[in-house]
C-alpha cells in the first residue's frame, strides 16, 4: 500500500509531517500536481511544491 509523505511548516513554525495512506486521499491529491511532479513522485523523488515537500513511498 503506498504511503504519500506531507512535510509542512505549521502555523507555530514547526515542521509537521502527514502520512496520507489512505488510497482515495492519495489519488485526490494526484490529480493536483503537474504530471512532470507526479512522474518523480512515481519514482519515489522528493517533490518541493511551494513550501511543501512530497514523497511518495510504495
Amino acid at each position: 500500500m503506498p504511503v504519500l509523505i506531507r512535510k509542512y511548516k505549521g502555523h507555530s513554525g514547526v515542521m509537521q509531517e502527514e502520512r496520507i495512506d489512505d488510497d482515495d486521499r492519495i489519488e485526490r491529491y494526484m490529480r493536483i500536481f503537474e504530471k512532470e511532479d507526479v512522474k518523480k513522485l512515481e519514482t519515489g523523488v522528493k517533490v518541493i511544491i511551494e513550501k511543501d515537500e512530497w514523497q511518495l513511498l510504495p
